[in-house]
């Protein structure tokens, strides 16, 4: 199959990177994390104004009717930017509003959502009783889109109680706490939530694919630059290897990224679909850890610090790894399909 983006899917990826090099490096996004509110409402801004919040949404509510595919790109820019704004929590929200909510609820929301005026949280990792775990994107959220086994609520974020916190790779998340009573049911979630999470999965796979070109580029500009005995370092033959393999990871991950997008948008079968986005998750998570790790040993001691930007990649590549499931949770799915 064809792995390169149309005309229209390469020039939005190229004008997402060029903002996101533009205004949001390295040091702007410290700060950002290091702000109270952990994101950026004007990066968020910014993000709508490019038409982002609307891409994957029917033109019936502004936006522009596009699929995994055209987002890939955009997944892979923010991947090598390490973008913390919540989109894709607010993206699998408004999928599940799009493919389970009721005629009103879609009107209400889905233009709110393109519009950038409303962001959204998927509450779906059990935990006790009326507990969701790892919600990302949940303190940021207007409201929440609740799992409560095959049937979906839409809540209000005043109606949940939270315990916010930063996850490992710095994003703003929460555990919370929820009551059925006081949320609205949506009524055709049979098969929305199994859609959403492989449509999730795929543009993790992508984003993490951002991130690995990033650490790829940048531990081979280091050992360009970095000298050792009179020489660069990335003279030594065995130091050549192993960068080598690091590309080689990348682009297997990238072409296992781009079918995985490729079978979510098309209208194959549920199974088919699911095995191919779970052979896609792991061959990323086998990436992830070998660029993430390689990465990390090839800058030395300084790899893992807080200035080096390669360290922040390496913790988001390790969620990456196990978000929507590790390497044997999908191993154990695609055998089963």
């Amino acid at each position: 199959m064809n792995f390169d983006y149309n005309e229209e899917q390469q020039l939005l990826a190229d004008s997402v990177r060029r903002y996101l090099q533009k205004d949001y490096g390295f040091e702007a996004r410290r700060k950002i994390l290091a702000s109270p509110e952990g994101w950026s409402a004007q990066v968020w801004s910014q993000l709508a104004a490019l038409g982002l919040t609307g891409l994957p949404f029917s033109p019936e509510y502004g936006g522009f009717g596009g699929g995994a595919v055209d987002l890939m790109g955009v997944m892979e820019a923010f991947g090598e930017a390490l973008v913390v704004e919540p989109y894709l929590a607010t993206l699998m929200g408004a999928q599940l509003v799009a493919r389970a909510g009721s005629a009103q609820q879609k009107r209400t929301i889905l233009p709110a959502v393109v519009e950038g005026r409303m962001k959204l949280a998927f509450a779906h990792t059990e935990g006790k009783e009326g507990e969701k775990l790892g919600v990302v994107g949940a303190p940021l959220a207007d409201k929440l889109v609740v799992s409560c086994g095959n049937a979906l609520f839409l809540a209000e974020r005043a109606d949940v109680k939270m315990k916010p916190y930063r996850t490992m790779d710095n994003m703003v998340a929460a555990d919370l706490i929820f009551s059925r009573e006081k949320a609205a049911p949506m009524p055709g979630a049979a098969q929305a939530i199994e859609q959403t999470i492989d449509f999730a999965t795929a543009l993790v796979c992508a984003e993490a694919v951002g991130a690995m070109k990033f650490a790829c580029d940048t531990t081979l500009e280091y050992l360009k630059t970095r000298r050792q005995f009179g020489v660069p370092i990335g003279s030594f033959q065995a130091l050549q290897h192993r960068m080598v393999d690091m590309v080689i990871s990348y682009e297997q991950a990238r072409s296992m990224a781009c079918l995985a997008c490729s079978r979510v948008d098309q209208a194959l079968d549920a199974a088919a679909r699911s095995r191919a986005v779970s052979a896609a998750k792991i061959k990323i998570a086998d990436s992830a850890r070998h660029i993430g790790q390689e990465a990390v040993q090839l800058h030395g001691g300084m790899g893992m610090s807080e200035e080096l930007k390669v360290s922040h990649s390496f913790r988001r590549l390790t969620v990456a790894a196990q978000q929507f499931g590790d390497a044997d949770h999908h191993l154990e799915r695609f055998a089963s399909l």
